[in-house]
């Protein structure tokens, strides 16, 4: 009896820990990640995903302040601060004023951050939790701001934006603070506080052209070092040439990127099942391409489709979420409610 008592007392004070403890937010963004582009790479990856074990399903409306059609400039602002803005702009609102990202409120709170993309770092989706520009085609000025920026790790490409300026400056060089790696290997074996992983000189190859390392490894060890510490953490994780195979018509280079995505969501719910104090969102930017599914073969795991259009779509998008206040990611709601909803949960 006195046995059981100590391990009901036990089991109370780590529940309480818990709630007490703020949890972990991993962002995972899709773009240009619609249904149908979900749809494509689940059925063409044995009628399975990795979203299937998630807890709870919304809706996001992606539009810009001023037009239906968001780019992600426009939309990835609306969740990292909360705010529609015009197409192209960065962190900055329809007044020109600036606002702080959820990764920087999370920093002021004590947070660990980092930062993992398919694409150069500089673009417009990572961006958005780091810079305010008025352009998001500023991609020296939003480098340097980055340089000023205080984030744990980042991984990605675009190093030219760094090193090959028209300044003539050498950001590599000026942040001291940071340790930059150039291969897998060291970025794992790094033990330094402060980590640049910058994968390629300008944007990085598709996966079907051969883009290495894969997103999974490097998420799987940006995990391993922020969990590390005594501090809860934020990352943001981009599959970001989702969305270039929807602007290039091309069915396989969609599925191919999501498939990649896909694995990488798994081993991030994994990690946050594993853990028991991380929220993991994963939601997509807009949908790119007005793809249709029109055909396949499901025991073939094959697809095809048709696409309505080039750009984007003004087309709702899901927001799978798990693990702590991951109801709050239910319903149907306006993209700048993904800010608030994770606002709230690092509330106490």
């Amino acid at each position: 009896m006195r046995s059981l008592f100590i391990l009901l007392l036990f089991t109370s004070l780590c529940n309480l820990y818990c709630q007490d403890k703020l949890p972990n937010i991993i962002i995972m963004i899709g773009d240009g990640m619609g249904l149908t582009q979900i749809s494509s790479g689940m059925y063409a990856n044995n009628n399975s995903t990795a979203l299937e074990g998630f807890e709870y399903v919304g809706l996001s409306k992606t539009h810009a302040l001023d037009k239906l059609v968001t780019d992600s400039a426009a939309s990835g602002t609306a969740m990292a601060c909360g705010v529609k803005t015009y197409n192209g702009v960065i962190g900055i609102d329809g007044k020109n004023k600036s606002h702080p990202s959820i990764l920087e409120i999370c920093q002021k709170k004590g947070y660990k951050t980092g930062l993992v993309a398919t694409s150069s770092i500089v673009h417009a989706t990572p961006a958005s939790f780091y810079a305010k520009v008025i352009s998001r085609r500023l991609y020296e000025k939003i480098a340097f701001q980055l340089s000023q920026h205080n984030v744990d790790l980042f991984v990605g490409g675009g190093k030219d934006y760094f090193t090959k300026r028209d300044d003539n400056r050498n950001l590599i060089n000026e942040m001291s603070e940071y340790e930059f790696v150039n291969r897998l290997n060291d970025f794992k074996s790094s033990e330094s506080e402060k980590i640049g992983y910058l994968t390629y000189n300008g944007e990085p190859p598709s996966k079907i052209e051969g883009r290495d390392p894969d997103l999974n490894d490097l998420v799987s060890i940006s995990l391993e070092k922020l969990s590390s510490k005594n501090s809860p953490f934020f990352m943001l994780v981009e599959g970001s040439q989702i969305d270039w195979g929807g602007h290039a018509n091309d069915l396989d280079y969609i599925v191919s990127e999501f498939k990649e995505f896909d694995k990488t969501i798994q081993s991030v719910l994994d990690f946050a099942k594993n853990n028991g104090n991380t929220l993991v969102i994963v939601t997509a930017d807009h949908e790119t391409g007005g793809l249709a599914l029109t055909g396949g073969n499901l025991n073939q795991s094959k697809v095809k489709g048709k696409f309505n259009t080039g750009g984007h779509s003004a087309t709702m998008v899901p927001v799978f979420s798990y693990g702590p206040n991951s109801k709050l990611f239910s319903g149907i709601y306006e993209n700048t409610a993904i800010f608030d909803k994770m606002l709230k949960a690092i509330q106490r």
